[in-house]
């Protein structure tokens, strides 16, 4: 299924979820949503004037979220979400990563729309679900790969660090957007602008397909099968009259 028909069955059950929340009396919910699809969220929200909703993904700034629609007399409020942590907690030598807790989870057969933000330290990781399959998931996982885990319902704080980044900075000729991808990912401005013009480029959670849109800084960058990145900071300029920019990567 391509994108849009993707983004076409998400706006459907938002509206949805908002026409039954306003009908049935009591919230409703939909995802988890990753970045790119809430911010699809909150312009269908604002297309459609509706505000009394809610993104919340079990913590405070959640890469992936739950989108939550309420009838007029409630206030939205994060303890009404479907939401539940897990702690899987495992030996400090052992070495597991954020790709290994995801395969098994989708490998235990829970669907990736189920599933939150998985946030991992030595020993410990917490990850998010929706409250229907928290007990499934006790109930199932005992190992990560070859790697046996101890789980329990709920966290204790403090949480695991949400992500982790690695800090890059290059010097560019212009704030295009051709530019900047290109000293991201390391490559010629002939393929970033091949990558743009194939849809492979996201700026701040959209398609951009012009080569020469502006990024600013703030800017988030996704780059299919390249990774994701923050520009934290344009100029200054250098004597030569080139543009220095610094930012981050998430590993």
């Amino acid at each position: 299924m391509d994108k849009q028909a993707e983004d076409g069955i998400l706006e459907a059950k938002l509206n949805d979820a908002v026409r039954l929340a306003q009908n049935g009396g009591r919230p409703r919910f939909v995802g988890f949503l990753d970045e790119r699809q809430a911010h699809l969220a909150e312009n269908r929200m604002s297309h459609i004037h509706f505000k009394n909703y809610m993104l919340f993904g079990g913590k405070e700034d959640a890469e992936r979220v739950v989108f939550g629609a309420f009838p007029d007399f409630l206030e939205p409020d994060a303890e009404l979400f479907p939401i539940s942590a897990v702690t899987a907690c495992f030996r400090s030598c052992d070495s597991l990563g954020h790709r290994d807790f995801m395969g098994a989870i989708l490998a235990a057969g829970i669907q990736r729309e189920a599933l939150g933000d998985i946030l991992i330290e030595t020993g410990r990781c917490v990850f998010f679900v929706r409250s229907e399959i928290s007990d499934f998931i006790l109930s199932q996982l005992d190992k990560i790969g070859k790697v046996g885990v101890q789980m329990k319902k709920g966290a204790e704080q403090p949480l695991p660090p949400c992500g982790q980044f690695a800090d890059f900075s290059a010097v560019v000729a212009s704030s295009r957007l051709d530019c900047i991808v290109a000293a991201v990912i390391g490559t010629s401005r002939e393929k970033s602008c091949e990558l743009i013009r194939s849809g492979m480029v996201m700026l701040n959670h959209e398609e951009i397909l012009s080569v020469n849109a502006a990024v600013t800084p703030g800017s988030k960058l996704s780059v299919r099968g390249k990774g994701r990145f923050v520009l934290d900071r344009l100029g200054p300029v250098t004597k030569k009259g080139r543009l220095s920019i610094a930012g981050r990567k998430y590993i």
